[in-house]
């Protein structure tokens, strides 16, 4: 198991993950930046354009592994309430 930390950003705006999350599986990380990214999208719900936006990971060294936007993990559908 590691620590990943989920930041987002749209090159602009940030929102830091300072706690980050224990992933069991390096292939989990994709599942868990789309729960990050549906939760940013919700606590910022004042805002419509995400196309800008992703979510990138990281490990405790700040070695970047993965990169999604927020379109490619969330798509076009309404999040539910």
């Amino acid at each position: 198991m590691a620590r990943y930390r989920f930041h987002c950003t749209n090159g602009l705006e940030c929102v830091f993950d300072a706690r980050g999350a224990e992933i069991r599986a390096a292939g989990r990380l994709p599942l868990r930046a789309r729960r990050v990214a549906v939760d940013v999208m919700r606590s910022l719900s004042d805002r419509t354009d995400w196309s800008e936006w992703r979510v990138s990971v990281h490990d405790l060294t700040g070695r970047r592994v993965l990169v999604q936007p927020f379109r490619q993990l969330v798509g076009d559908r309404p999040l539910a309430a």
